[in-house]
C-alpha cells in the first residue's frame, strides 16, 4: 500500500505537531469539530472533565430553538452519536453512575430536540434506543436503589411524549430487581388511579372534541400504565399477567396476538399459543406487515405441532399470495433431493408471471434469480412503477454489472417518474441514474427495442427541457 494512502497508520507518522496543525486547519470555521476536539482534549483528562463537558453541551441543545431541517438534522445525529459514545467509551468504565446519569439526562432532551425537527426517517430515534442500549449494558453496575430507580423510571416513561424511554424497563431490570419491579408496578397502579391533577388536566385541554381533558388524563394514564405492567411481566416471564391488559377481543388482534403467542410458545403452552393465532387468522385484517407476523407465529405452532403436510401446504400458499421468500426456502427444504429444483424452477415461472412487477422483480433479485429479473423487466417494462423507486434502486444496483439493459430500464422509468411528477427533491437522484445508465450503456451488447443512452437523453431534454434544475445537476 502507499505511503501517501489515508489512513491511520501513515498519519501517524507524521507526528504530532504536524497532526496538530491540520486539525486546527480542520476544525476551523467548523463549530461541530471544535466541539468534537474539545471533548477529546477533556476526556484526555479524565472522565469528569469529560462529563463535565457533555453536560454543557446538553445544556446547549436544551437552550437552543431554531428549527432543524434535513440537512442539519444529519450533522446533530453525528453529534448525538458522538457524545454517546464518548460516555460509553470514557465516562463508563470508570463511573457507571456518572454515566448512568449523563444517559439519562441525554434520553431527556428528546423533546427539545424532537419539537424543532422532523423525525420522520427515525435516525434521531435511533440514537435514543442507543441510549437504552448502553444503559442496558451498564445498569448492573450502578450504585441507585431498585425503588429509587422505579420511582424515576415512572416519572420518565409518563412524561415521555416521543418514546424515548421506550424498553427502560427491560434495559434496568436487574439493577431494578424484584424488590423494585414490584415497587413500580405497585406505584404505576396508585398513579394510573389517582384523580387527574389540575397541572395534568390543563395540559390535555384542548386535545380533544367528544372527550373532556380529564378524561384523556385517565385515558393516557391507563395506557402508560398497560405498557408499563406489560414490560414489568415480560421481564418477570410471567405471560399471565402480560395476556391480563388485553380483552378477548384485543387478542385477536393482528398487533397484538403474534406478541402474545410468542410468550405462550416460549412457556411451552403451544396450544394456548396455536389457539390465540387461529382466532387471530380467522378475524385477520389490515397491512400485510400484519399478517405476515401472524403467518410466521402460526407456522412455528405448526411444526412444534408436528404437521407437517399443513405446514409445507400453508408455505407454498403464502409464497404464492406475497412471493415470501423465506417461506419458499422452507417448503423447498422439506421436498427431497431433485423434487426440490424442480419445485424451484417452478416457482421462479410463477415469479416472473405475478400481478405486481415491483414484488417480482423484488423477490427474484432477493433469491436471487438475477437471470429471470433481468427477464421479467425486459418483458414487462411498461409496466415499471418509477415511484417504487425503493425496489428499483436496489434492484438496478444489483444487476446492474451483468444484466445493464435490465438495470437501465429501471434507472429510467425512475428519471421518468421524477420528471413527470416534477419531483425536485428526487432530481439529483434521477441525475445520478442517468449518469448509471450513460456509464452502462457501453456494456448493452443488444438494445433491442429499447432506445440507446444518446436518444433516451434527447428523447427527455425535448420533453423536460424546461426541468432546469435537473439539467443543472447533470452537467456537474
Amino acid at each position: 500500500m502507499s505511503k501517501k494512502t489515508l489512513n491511520k497508520a501513515n498519519l501517524e507518522r507524521l507526528g504530532a505537531e504536524t497532526l496538530a496543525k491540520l486539525i486546527m486547519d480542520l476544525v476551523r470555521g467548523n463549530a461541530a469539530l471544535q466541539r468534537r476536539a474539545r471533548l477529546e482534549l477533556s476526556a484526555a483528562q479524565g472522565p469528569k472533565d469529560v462529563a463535565a463537558d457533555i453536560r454543557k453541551r446538553f445544556a446547549s441543545l436544551r437552550r437552543s430553538s431554531s428549527f432543524i431541517d434535513w440537512r442539519k438534522q444529519k450533522a446533530l445525529v453525528k453529534d448525538l452519536a458522538g457524545l454517546l459514545r464518548m460516555i460509553e467509551d470514557t465516562v463508563a468504565p470508570d463511573d457507571a453512575d456518572e454515566a448512568f446519569e449523563l444517559l439519562w439526562s441525554f434520553l431527556q432532551l428528546a423533546p427539545s430536540i424532537h419539537d424543532r425537527t422532523d423525525d420522520s426517517n427515525g435516525a434521531l430515534g435511533g440514537v435514543m434506543d442507543a441510549a437504552v442500549g448502553i444503559i442496558e449494558t451498564i445498569s448492573p453496575r450502578i450504585s441507585m436503589d431498585g425503588k429509587t430507580l422505579a420511582d424515576r423510571i415512572l416519572d420518565a416513561v409518563a412524561e415521555a411524549g416521543y418514546g424515548e424511554f421506550d424498553g427502560i424497563i427491560p434495559a434496568t431490570a436487574e439493577a431494578l430487581g424484584e424488590d423494585g419491579l414490584d415497587h413500580l408496578r405497585s406505584i404505576t397502579e396508585a398513579w394510573a388511579e389517582a384523580p387527574p391533577t389540575e397541572a395534568e388536566i390543563h395540559a390535555c385541554e384542548g386535545f380533544g372534541r367528544m372527550s373532556t381533558a380529564e378524561d384523556i388524563v385517565r385515558r393516557n394514564k391507563h395506557l402508560t400504565r398497560s405498557v408499563i405492567l406489560a414490560d414489568i411481566a415480560d421481564v418477570q416471564g410471567d405471560v399471565d399477567a402480560y395476556m391480563a391488559r388485553y380483552s378477548p377481543e384485543q387478542l385477536t388482534f393482528g398487533t397484538i396476538a403474534p406478541g402474545v403467542a410468542r410468550r405462550l410458545l416460549d412457556a411451552g403452552r403451544l396450544d394456548e399459543a396455536f389457539e390465540i393465532i387461529e382466532a387471530a387468522r380467522r378475524s385477520a385484517k389490515g397491512p400485510e406487515l400484519l399478517r405476515n407476523d401472524l403467518d410466521d407465529v402460526f407456522e412455528e405452532c405448526l411444526e412444534k405441532q408436528g404437521k407437517t403436510e399443513e405446514l409445507k401446504s400453508h408455505l407454498w400458499t403464502r409464497f404464492e399470495e406475497t412471493l415470501c421468500v423465506s417461506s419458499l426456502r422452507r417448503y423447498l427444504a422439506f421436498l427431497p433431493d431433485f423434487d426440490d429444483m424442480e419445485a424451484e424452477e417452478k416457482a421462479m415461472g410463477y415469479a416472473e408471471a405475478y400481478p405486481d412487477l415491483g414484488t417480482a422483480i423484488g423477490f427474484l433479485v432477493d433469491w436471487p434469480a438475477h437471470e429471470c429479473a433481468e427477464r421479467v423487466v425486459i418483458t414487462r417494462n411498461d409496466e415499471l412503477d418509477g415511484n417504487d423507486y425503493h425496489t428499483l434502486t436496489a434492484a438496478s444496483d444489483s444487476l446492474g454489472a451483468n444484466h445493464p439493459l435490465a438495470a437501465t430500464l429501471m434507472r429510467r422509468a425512475m428519471i421518468r417518474d421524477t420528471l413527470d411528477g416534477a419531483k425536485s427533491s428526487r432530481y439529483r437522484h434521477a441525475a445520478r441514474h442517468l449518469a448509471e445508465c450513460q456509464a452502462s450503456g457501453a456494456a448493452i451488447e443488444d438494445h433491442g427495442n429499447v432506445p440507446p443512452h444518446a436518444r433516451f437523453v434527447d428523447d427527455l431534454r425535448e420533453k423536460y427541457g424546461r426541468k432546469y434544475g435537473f439539467w443543472q445537476l447533470v452537467q456537474q
